[in-house]
């Protein structure tokens, strides 16, 4: 602990580190805190940060995606979770956000439309919109992030893929099943593309995710799930989409933390369960807040959220 005084570089107080403070405080015992660098006090009960200037943080906040529907006899791929991503957004000292991180959507089980996934969020700051369910027996796909894929019926008809959401996500691709020439559902949206339609006895792939290098590294997140099909599912989109199923094999699921879409069923196999979400807060310099896993790379800060809880800034 050291403290200066220069007669032309002014006064400057102790400072320690968070894991260095006084053992044995008094009341009103000032310091600079280097971990956080913040100036703070111990006001009889806890330390009190005294200078409390906002600062700015880069975000990546992915949702839940959807779960993959069961039709007849296809069901659509699951919508990627929401994406949104940016910098500059104004955080103050001292202040706690609750970070929710959104869960992915189940799968149907009985030629329903896959249930939608949960939003992520960072407080009241910044909310992404869970994917959209993939569409069952007579059913479009579910409107979210990004829209499910487009469900089956034997009857002509095309269902349409769910609308996905402006700056998150895309829309879902259609479904359709001519009897006797094709029974295949349509694609979930993902981040940066559309679900693609089913064409004949082949069913839409999911849309393409976003590679975010928020982390340091470049991941991709936000990929739609595939539909269904009797002749073989269709890809998933990249960023964690999960393959869609067949008459033999379930839809697949998203990938876990990247809100990818989940694969659609056919007939008597299931929709597969869409990926859970992740929330990522990063900032220059040194650690300046908690909460998450706390990693550093190129100068920067980066707190990972895979679970929900709460960053105090």
């Amino acid at each position: 602990m050291t403290a200066y005084v220069g007669g032309t570089t002014g006064f400057g107080p102790p400072s320690w580190t968070t894991a260095l403070r006084p053992s044995s405080p008094v009341l009103g015992q000032l310091g600079w805190n280097s971990t956080i660098g913040q100036l703070e006090a111990w006001n009889g009960l806890t330390w009190q940060t005294i200078v409390s200037t906002a600062y700015t943080v880069s975000y990546l906040v992915v949702a839940g995606g959807g779960g993959g529907g069961e039709g007849n006899n296809a069901g659509g791929g699951g919508g990627a979770g929401g994406l949104l991503t940016g910098s500059g957004l104004s955080v103050s000292p001292g202040t706690t956000y609750t970070i929710t991180v959104g869960a992915g959507g189940a799968g149907a089980t009985s030629q329903a439309q896959g249930t939608s996934g949960v939003s992520s969020s960072i407080g009241a700051l910044i909310t992404s919109l869970g994917g959209g369910g993939g569409g069952g027996i007579a059913t479009g796909g579910l409107s979210g992030g990004s829209g499910g894929g487009g469900g089956t019926t034997p009857n002509s008809v095309v269902y349409a893929g769910g609308a996905g959401t402006s700056g998150q996500g895309n829309t879902g691709g259609s479904g359709q099943h001519i009897s006797g020439v094709s029974q295949a559902a349509g694609g979930g949206g993902g981040a940066s593309a559309v679900g693609a339609n089913s064409s004949g006895n082949t069913a839409g792939n999911g849309g393409a995710g976003s590679a975010n290098s928020i982390t340091g590294a470049s991941v991709t997140y936000a990929g739609g799930g595939g539909g269904g099909s009797s002749a073989g599912g269709a890809t998933g989109g990249a960023g964690g989409g999960g393959a869609g199923g067949s008459s033999s094999a379930n839809g697949g699921a998203g990938s876990v933390n990247t809100g990818g879409g989940a694969g659609g069923g056919y007939s008597a196999t299931d929709g597969g369960t869409g990926g859970s979400g992740i929330v990522i807060i990063s900032y220059t310099g040194i650690q300046r807040g908690t909460g998450g896993t706390v990693t550093s790379s190129g100068g920067s800060t980066i707190h990972t959220f895979l679970t929900s809880g709460t960053f105090t800034a």
